[in-house]
C-alpha cells in the first residue's frame, strides 16, 4: 500500500482523489430554521476548506425530508429540481472546487434521513406528529446499556423522541425515490458524488439494525433482506447518474449491538457489520466506505477524548483493518473493491502515516481537526518539504483540543448524550466564526479558535442565533427551556 498521505488513489468508478486527506462531514447548523438550501454561511465556511488542498470534501448531512430534520437548521433537498432551486447547490459545489493552488477537491454531498431520530419540536413536524421509521420502536427503548439509566435520562428520551410510525411499502418507495432525487440534485449541481448516511442510527441504519427494525416483511433484518433497502437505493441511483459519479456510504458497527456482555456485543456487532460490508462490496457499485460508530443511544461518534492510548488514536482503526483484509481476500475483482475511509481521532501526522502503513485505511477522514486547522493539508505539505523539522513535528498534535470546555457544569445531569453534545456545540460555533470571517474578507485568515468559550456558552451561542428570514422571539423561549437537552446530537 502507498503510505504517503499526498499520493493519489483511484476510486472504483474511475475518479482519482489527489491525496488521502478527507474533510469529514460535520453538523453545521447554518441553514434557515426549518431547513433550506445552502447560504452565504456555507459558502464562507467551505471556501476556507477549498483553499488548502483537501483530497475530498464531504458536506454536512443534507436531509431528504423536511419533516425529518435533526436540529432544525439542516440543508434540505428540494421537492422538485429546476434551474432556480439548483443555483445555491451549484454555488456550493463551485466553492468547494474553487481551490486557489491548482488542486481540486472532490465534492461529495452527504445524503441523510433521520427517521426515528428526528426530534420533537425541531424535527419539521407539527407537535405530536411522530416520525417515520422501519418499526414503532422509540429511541432509547430496549437498549441494554440504557436500562436502569435513571429517571432524568428516561425523561430526556421521552421528551425528545416519540414512538415512530412504522413505514408502509409506499413510504419506503417514496424515501427511496427521495435518495435518488438527492443524488440527481448533487449530480446536476456539479458535485462529484454522494455519501449515503448508513450510520449513527439514521434511517438507513435503522433498517439494518435489529434493535430498531422488527419487521417481518421483505425489509426485515433477516440475512436475505437486511441490506435490501440500501441496495435498492444504490441500484436506482446508478441507473440515473454517469458511471464516473461517486457513491460512498458511511457505516458503523455500534448500530448493531443488541445484548450480552460488552465484549460479546462488540464482537457480534462487528461480525454483523462485516457481513454487510462484504455484501455491499459485492455489488460492485460503491466507491468508498467510511467506518464510524455510535448513535443517539450510544453516541460514540460525538465523543472527543484526548486521553486515548496512542495505538488507539483512530477510534475504529482495528475494525477498519479487519475490513480491509477481508475485502482484499474476497472474490470481488480488485478494481471494484471500495476504498476504506477511516474517520476519528487523527491528531498528528504520525497517526495518519501509521494508519496507512498499518493498512487500517485507504483514506483518512478528519472532522474536528479540520475545524481547528482548515489549512491542515497545506501545513503538512510544508512540513514534509522541510526534512530538517520532520523529527520534531511528526508526533506533534495538529491543534490544541479544548477538552476542558466540554465538561458541563455540575448541575447538568450526567447523561452521555448531553456531554457529547456540548463539544458538538463548541465546534459548531467555531465553524460559524470561520464562515463569518470569510464572508467579511475572503482573503483573510480565519480567526483562531476561541478556547475561552466554555461549553455552556457554546450551547447558548449555537441556539441563540437568528438569520434575517426568521427571528421570532418565541423561538428563543422554546430553546431556552430545552437548551440543556436539545444541544445534544450531531457531529457527522
Amino acid at each position: 500500500m502507498d503510505c504517503n498521505v499526498f499520493n493519489p488513489i483511484d476510486l472504483p468508478c474511475g475518479r482519482t482523489i489527489e491525496n488521502r486527506l478527507v474533510k469529514a462531514a460535520m453538523y453545521e447548523h447554518m441553514a434557515n430554521f426549518s431547513g433550506g438550501p445552502p447560504n452565504e454561511f456555507h459558502y464562507g465556511l467551505y471556501s476556507e476548506w477549498a483553499k488548502h488542498g483537501w483530497g475530498m470534501v464531504i458536506t454536512g448531512n443534507v436531509q431528504l425530508s423536511p419533516q425529518h430534520l435533526t436540529l432544525g437548521r439542516d440543508i434540505v433537498v428540494p421537492p422538485a429540481l429546476n434551474a432556480e432551486v439548483l443555483k445555491p447547490f451549484e454555488r456550493l459545489a463551485e466553492v468547494i472546487h474553487g481551490a486557489v493552488d491548482g488542486t481540486r477537491p472532490l465534492a461529495i454531498m452527504q445524503l441523510s434521513h433521520a427517521g426515528r431520530q428526528s426530534a420533537n419540536l425541531i424535527g419539521g413536524r407539527p407537535p405530536f406528529v411522530p416520525p417515520l421509521a422501519p418499526s414503532p420502536v422509540r429511541v432509547g427503548a430496549g437498549y441494554t446499556e440504557n436500562r436502569g439509566r435513571g429517571t432524568i435520562s428516561d425523561l430526556m428520551f421521552h421528551a425528545l423522541f416519540q414512538v415512530p410510525t412504522e413505514m408502509t411499502t409506499l413510504d419506503i418507495l417514496y424515501v427511496q425515490s427521495s435518495f435518488v432525487r438527492g443524488a440527481l440534485l448533487a449530480y446536476k449541481s456539479g458535485f462529484d458524488g454522494v455519501q449515503l448516511h448508513v450510520a449513527h442510527g439514521y434511517l438507513l441504519a435503522q433498517f439494518m439494525n435489529p434493535k430498531s427494525n422488527i419487521r417481518n416483511d421483505e425489509y426485515s433484518v433477516a440475512p436475505e433482506n437486511v441490506t435490501r433497502m440500501l441496495s435498492e437505493i444504490v441500484e436506482a441511483i446508478r441507473k440515473v447518474v454517469p458511471v464516473t459519479f461517486i457513491i460512498g456510504i458511511k457505516i458503523n458497527s455500534a448500530d448493531y449491538v443488541t445484548s450480552g456482555s460488552a465484549q460479546e456485543a462488540s464482537q457480534e456487532g462487528e461480525r454483523r457489520v462485516l457481513d454487510h460490508i462484504r455484501t455491499i462490496a459485492s455489488w460492485g457499485a460503491i466507491d468508498f466506505i467510511e467506518i464510524s460508530g455510535g448513535d443517539y443511544e450510544k453516541p460514540d461518534f460525538m465523543t472527543c477524548n484526548g486521553s486515548q492510548k496512542p495505538d488507539r488514536q483512530a477510534f475504529f482503526a482495528q475494525f477498519s483493518r479487519t475490513v480491509m483484509k477481508d475485502l482484499y481476500r474476497s472474490p470481488v475483482p480488485s478494481p471494484s473493491v471500495p476504498l476504506i475511509l477511516l474517520t476519528g481521532g487523527f491528531r498528528s501526522h504520525s497517526h495518519l502515516q501509521a494508519a496507512l502503513m498499518s493498512k487500517h485505511a485507504d483514506l483518512l477522514g478528519i472532522g474536528r481537526g479540520a475545524v481547528l486547522r482548515p489549512d491542515l493539508p497545506k501545513i503538512l505539505r510544508l512540513q514534509l518539504q522541510d526534512s530538517k523539522s520532520s523529527s520534531t513535528w511528526a508526533d506533534k498534535p495538529f491543534a490544541h483540543e479544548p477538552e476542558a470546555v466540554f465538561r458541563a457544569s455540575e448541575w447538568i445531569p450526567s447523561v452521555k448524550l448531553i456531554g457529547a453534545g456540548v463539544g458538538t456545540a463548541w465546534y459548531t460555533t467555531i465553524m460559524r466564526d470561520i464562515a463569518i470571517s470569510q464572508i467579511k474578507n475572503p482573503k483573510a485568515d480565519p480567526p483562531p479558535a476561541d478556547y475561552s468559550r466554555g461549553g455552556l456558552i457554546a450551547v447558548f451561542k449555537m441556539w441563540v442565533w437568528f438569520d434575517s428570514i426568521i427571528a421570532p422571539i418565541w423561538v428563543l423561549g422554546i430553546f431556552t427551556v430545552l437548551i440543556v437537552t436539545l444541544e445534544v446530537f450531531y457531529q457527522h
